[in-house]
């Protein structure tokens, strides 16, 4: 995991107490898209995210909740977010 994706694992923990949680940095597979910064991470993540905040909400809402707690990084240049709830 890079330091951003660590960091970015640590906000999800601690805002949707999740039962699972993944954070993949695939800014790499992303070289040359829109958005990629040139240096292979940074970028583009993935989240796979189970949490007891989620229970009996749309998927809009629960992705709703994830980039609320990830909007600090969405400002400082994360392009891509690929949400998976699990």
């Amino acid at each position: 995991m890079t330091s951003l994706a660590q960091q970015m694992h640590e906000a999800l923990a601690q805002r949707l107490a999740p039962t699972a949680l993944e954070v993949l940095d695939e800014s790499e597979a992303h070289a040359g898209h829109a958005g990629a910064n040139g240096t292979g991470f940074g970028t583009h993540f993935r989240v796979r995210i189970a949490s007891p905040f989620f229970t009996g909400k749309p998927r809009v809402a629960q992705h709703r909740l994830v980039y609320d707690a990830l909007q600090e990084f969405i400002d400082q240049g994360v392009h891509a977010l690929a949400i998976e709830v699990l």
